[in-house]
């Protein structure tokens, strides 16, 4: 299964995670289909940078996002309610 997630990046203390599509058994920061999108939580306020068209594309072919990347592609305006429910 393809899940969409939190890629860390960054240094030491610093974080910064890029956002992934990866088969569900690839560890972590290891292996990943595509990455499409931002998430800096150091900033004030946090930086979200998404590509819209592509994380539409991974839902829409049946990719599982974690909680964290759903409430981050809600905040980007990504995932609607009515996606989720189809």
């Amino acid at each position: 299964m393809v899940k969409l997630r939190l890629r860390r990046m960054g240094a030491k203390k610093r974080p910064s995670y890029r956002i992934v599509a990866a088969d569900s058994r690839s560890p972590r920061d290891g292996a990943f289909i595509e990455s499409f999108g931002f998430y800096d939580p150091i900033t004030d306020p946090a930086t979200i940078n998404v590509d819209l068209d592509r994380a539409r594309h991974w839902l829409s072919v049946g990719a599982q996002p974690t909680e964290t990347v759903r409430s981050l592609l809600k905040k980007a305006g990504a995932y609607r309610t009515e996606v989720a429910a189809e």
